[in-house]
């Protein structure tokens, strides 16, 4: 039999595997062969899906609503959504505006493969969360890094963003609050970028996945709600994973021009079809539930936010801005040399597992999640701290 060379797209080829795995993939190896693993990589949150929520979907399931929906999600679903928008976010998206993905990594996928082309460039402030490049390349498109630093609490400024902005720019990422740092851009932070982005022509993805989940403001400002000019440059991203403790479920939608959805749907069409129609009555009910279900695990969050500083503060080799929101912890461990190096021998000696920053663009730190029990953080803080201790000999 002859043998045949494969031919992989080159779009497939440039794309980089997370650097995660490794140390993601070691932790599990730890944990099967029996070892007392602290958790602090975890990108989702430890609680469970609320009841009623489940509830929902076994009800789907028992009445037959099993079936397709359209591409881009049940009518009532888009209808809540829409709701949603306006009580939350005072934003006025009709239905019709509004794509059901399958997570909001798939609509973030879909909006970058519908306004990116071959020869454009997207800017991504970092830190970044890790497929933001990725998606920018598989477009053809060329991702443009805004580097930022614990100084303006690695936020861009208006003048970095004028700066960065070429006739190739077609849009720029916004990621409020931020994963992988926790960062939360003000409203009047958020007006100033508006006013570059509107000057210069360019359009806005926003995710604001994590936009329940925040700590130390009053409110949540979405860009898009800032006048019609930037409404009409925005698409807004968000979902149901991280406020509703959903992520497997895999339900997220963008809200936008009616003409950009229109591509977006085209695109859903001859990909995946709709998101499970079951998951959909499950995210219907998350978004029709009472706000004490969220307000109660960001109570929990704000704790454990705040013990897991109270135990870094102890540690004088390492730093950290405060985390306004999502629930990572963004550490620069740079004074005990590579994170890398830095994440895989505190995995290996003391079994302690978190992010290191090359994945996000940022060397030098590491992401700790604090979406686990306050007896793991405590644990983890002290094995953390023995580790610096022993390595400073």
């Amino acid at each position: 039999m002859t043998s045949m060379t494969l031919a992989v797209n080159k779009r497939i080829q440039s794309l980089v595997a997370s650097s995660t795995l490794t140390i993601t993939a070691r932790a599990k190896e730890l944990r099967a062969q029996g070892y007392d693993v602290v958790n602090f990589a975890a990108g989702e949150p430890d609680f469970d899906t609320p009841e009623t929520i489940k509830q929902a979907a076994i009800k789907a399931i028992q009445e037959g609503f099993t079936k397709y929906t359209p591409s881009i999600g049940a009518p009532a679903l888009r209808e809540a959504i829409a709701a949603k928008f306006k009580k939350d976010n005072n934003l006025e998206y009709k239905p019709a505006q509004i794509v059901v993905s399958c997570g909001a990594k798939h609509s973030l996928f879909s909006i970058i493969q519908v306004l990116a082309d071959e020869g454009d460039e997207v800017l991504i402030p970092g830190p970044y969360w890790v497929s933001y490049p990725e998606m920018v390349k598989f477009a053809g498109a060329t991702p443009v890094f805004m580097p930022t630093t614990a100084k303006t609490d690695f936020k861009i400024t208006p003048a970095q963003l004028r700066d960065a902005v070429t006739p190739r720019t077609r849009l720029l990422i916004l990621n409020s609050p931020s994963n992988p740092t926790g960062s939360l851009y003000t409203r009047a932070e958020l007006e100033a970028l508006a006013a570059v982005i509107i000057e210069k022509n360019i359009f806005v993805i926003s995710d604001e996945i994590y936009e329940k989940l925040i700590y130390d403001a009053d409110e949540y400002t979405s860009i898009a709600s800032l006048g019609k000019e930037i409404y009409e440059r925005t698409i807004t991203i968000n979902g149901v994973s991280k406020s509703y403790a959903m992520t497997g479920w895999r339900i997220g939608y963008c809200a936008g021009a009616a003409e950009i959805m229109g591509w977006v749907k085209k695109l859903q069409d001859h990909s995946t079809s709709n998101p499970s129609s079951i998951s959909q009555m499950a995210a219907l009910a998350a978004l029709q539930s009472p706000e004490e279900i969220v307000l109660d695990m960001k109570a929990k969050f704000r704790e454990r936010r705040d013990l897991l500083m109270k135990g870094i503060d102890g540690i004088s080799e390492l730093s950290y801005i405060r985390p306004a929101g999502a629930f990572y912890l963004f550490c620069d461990v740079s004074s005990l040399g590579n994170s890398f190096t830095f994440a895989q021998n505190i995995l290996n000696e003391k079994f302690v597992a978190m992010i290191p920053g090359e994945g996000f663009g940022a060397p030098g730190f590491v992401r700790m999640s604090f979406a686990t029990s306050q007896e793991k953080i405590q644990e983890g803080i002290k094995r953390i701290a023995q580790w610096v201790q022993e390595s400073s000999r």
